[in-house]
């Protein structure tokens, strides 16, 4: 009984503290052995049971369809991320016009939701890379960065994870990220500071250079006048 609670409060510190176990989403082997369909019907059931033990009445138009938009908007919606098969297919294309210089997206917008306590993370990522022969639609930047942000996420797993995706893509290692985003687990409970934002980045290959480094983050502060 002691271990329990000393092994509880451990797991409670994991999420307040938002320590991540492993740059992999934890996503177990069986994760898509039923449909898509059948995970509503058992998560509509969850939500309606949580809502019911919360005291509320599911009687009440205002909450009788709850439990169900709820369940459609896990699966269909803010956590399409998980399943593989929802991950964008890069449209690259060979560095024809020979462009050398770096390539910068940034304010992409980040939604995504913290898995310590499934509350909305929400900001910016800015992505950069060198072409080494390949060149990315920019659009599939943004759709890369959507499809890791729809899912459980933790926000160093998430900046890591884009990275990882777009070197894969571009066959070069010269790419970076930066996320700063709002965590409502911290702004709306806990400490509840409104004002703090939390800010991530990884960088591989030439944005290891400190001169490189330096100059995406001008890129990034630099307002645009358009």
């Amino acid at each position: 009984m002691k271990y329990d609670k000393i092994f509880e409060e451990q797991l409670d510190l994991i999420g307040d503290d938002h320590l991540s176990s492993s740059a992999k989403t934890p996503i177990r082997d069986d994760a898509f052995d039923i449909s898509d369909l059948e995970k509503i019907k058992l998560i509509k059931k969850d939500i309606y049971n949580i809502l019911e033990t919360l005291g509320m009445d599911l009687t009440d138009d205002s909450l009788k369809g709850t439990p169900s938009r709820v369940a459609k908007m896990f699966v269909n919606e803010i956590f399409v991320g998980i399943k593989p098969d929802n991950l964008p297919k890069p449209s690259t294309f060979k560095n024809k016009y020979n462009y050398q210089e770096m390539l910068v997206e940034k304010n992409i917008t980040v939604y995504s939701t913290c898995e310590h306590h499934l509350l909305p993370i929400v900001g910016k990522a800015h992505v950069a890379y060198y072409s080494n022969r390949l060149v990315i639609g920019l659009s599939k930047m943004n759709r890369i960065v959507e499809y890791f942000s729809k899912r459980p996420q933790v926000q160093e797993r998430l900046t890591i994870q884009i990275v990882n995706a777009l070197q894969e893509a571009l066959d070069t290692e010269d790419v970076a990220c930066v996320i700063d985003a709002k965590h409502l687990c911290v702004n709306s409970r806990g400490i509840k500071d409104k004002d703090s934002s939390t800010v991530t980045a990884e960088f591989g290959g030439k944005f290891k250079d400190k001169s490189v480094k330096r100059e995406f983050l001008d890129y990034i502060r630099n307002e645009s006048s358009l």
